[in-house]
């Protein structure tokens, strides 16, 4: 693997390392980014700045809201190799 800023190596470094030098202050857990750890922080909180726009349910990460609206729009994009059942997530 080639990197092409010496910043990016060093975080791909810390995967090898297992440094995580960003460490919330809450709970003791690490993080090899500072955004990382910024939208960790969110759980510790009652802050929710990602709002569904069909029923107002608030979240903390973009993703959940990103996997709460396939409840609106029947969206199910895990499918068991199995039985063929899908899931919203």
């Amino acid at each position: 693997i080639g990197f092409t800023r010496c910043h990016d190596l060093n975080r791909h470094t810390m995967i090898h390392t297992g440094e995580k030098p960003y460490t919330c202050d809450i709970c003791d857990v690490g993080f090899t980014r500072s955004h990382d750890l910024s939208r960790h922080k969110r759980t510790h909180s009652e802050e929710e700045p990602y709002t569904c726009d069909v029923c107002g349910v608030g979240f903390t990460l973009s993703s959940n809201l990103k996997a709460h609206k396939r409840i609106h729009t029947g969206e199910k994009p895990h499918k068991c190799n199995v039985c063929s059942a899908t899931f919203v997530d």
